[in-house]
């Protein structure tokens, strides 16, 4: 039997005791409460025992006076709590309110936000509604990014919209066997992620890293526009001879290689793929592996972001062209599979 109920039997029961039995019994009941809350450091309490005494609470002036298994502020939180969960309960019905915008429908809109700075809130709710999606002008309003700068492109949209007038250069570091330190210095092509130029220096330049890029673009073959970074070495002869080219300089932010993703994918690959698995023992033996390696990256290695084909495309060898083999590159690291006639 539930508490509550076994309470409300026992005080019908006590209307037709003597006084004396009443005393008895509540001396008794006293002295197991008292050896319960040593016992029991948290009672267990359901629904309608809270109820229970929410209500009794407001009959009975002296219910304070015997309470003893939790404390009196509680008493009161479960009576608030009551107060705010039946006016929760007549505020909810009737028809609801406007329907909740879906988490796709929100992504959508702030999609179009960003990738669109130039656009207004009723363009995009144009452009939504030829998706079939209805909203309202406030709505849109509401999801708005709100950027504390003027509408401007963004990194990835540069890089698209330049994709065939632009190259980006980097260099990285190699050790060798020996403790010395190699500077290899790469110029990438962003539209087939062709590999242009690439030398190796120990003490490299701004002169000589001027002259590589003379090296790389020769009979006016200059691109338009040429990323590369804040390092020291692209000091005033650098710049000052790329100006003469007719080369546009775009310089990432600082410390954002971020920002030249390109040519830091493709140092990372060279390092995954070769440098990992090798000891450098020369510069004339790095320059020998890396000769191997571009070979193998331009005509063989497929990339993703070239719908799995390579710099240099390669075209498709049918079953009828022969069996599959396997010729090593770059020393057996790698491989690549052709079709060749029995």
């Amino acid at each position: 039997m539930p508490p509550v109920l076994s309470a409300l039997c026992a005080w019908m029961t006590s209307l037709l005791r003597s006084r004396a039995s009443l005393r008895l019994e509540n001396l008794a009941l006293r002295h197991q409460l008292a050896v319960y809350k040593q016992t029991i450091a948290r009672p267990r309490l359901r629904p309608s025992d809270r109820l229970f005494w929410a209500w009794l609470s407001r009959l009975w002036p002296g219910w304070h006076a015997a309470l003893a298994f939790v404390q009196l502020r509680t008493v009161i939180a479960w009576q608030r709590k009551r107060f705010h969960d039946h006016w929760r309960r007549l505020s909810q019905q009737g028809k609801p309110g406007r329907p909740a915008m879906t988490k796709d429908v929100r992504d959508l809109i702030r999609d179009m936000w960003q990738a669109n700075p130039t656009w207004g809130a009723p363009r995009i709710v144009g452009e939504l509604r030829k998706l079939g999606i209805t909203v309202a002008q406030a709505t849109v309003e509401k999801y708005r990014i709100r950027s504390p700068r003027p509408p401007a492109p963004t990194w990835k949209t540069f890089l698209k919209n330049h994709l065939q007038y632009l190259v980006a250069m980097d260099f990285f570091t190699v050790p060798t066997v020996t403790c010395k330190v190699l500077f290899v210095f790469v110029i990438l092509a962003h539209a087939r992620r062709r590999v242009v130029h690439f030398n190796i220096a120990e003490h490299p330049t701004a002169q000589w890293t001027a002259q590589q890029v003379v090296d790389a673009f020769p009979w006016e073959e200059a691109p338009r526009y040429l990323l590369r970074d804040r390092d020291r070495i692209y000091a005033a002869d650098f710049r000052r001879r790329v100006r003469h080219m007719g080369i546009d300089e775009v310089v990432i932010a600082p410390r954002s290689p971020w920002q030249n993703p390109y040519v830091e994918r493709l140092i990372g690959s060279i390092r995954r793929e070769v440098l990992d698995q090798v000891m450098i023992l020369n510069e004339q033996h790095l320059q020998r592996i890396l000769a191997s390696y571009f070979t193998y990256y331009q005509s063989w290695r497929t990339h993703l972001s070239l719908a799995m084909d390579c710099p240099e495309p390669r075209p498709v060898s049918p079953p009828e062209h022969g069996q599959v083999i396997a010729v090593p590159e770059v020393g057996g690291l790698h491989h690549h599979y052709e079709r060749r006639a029995a």
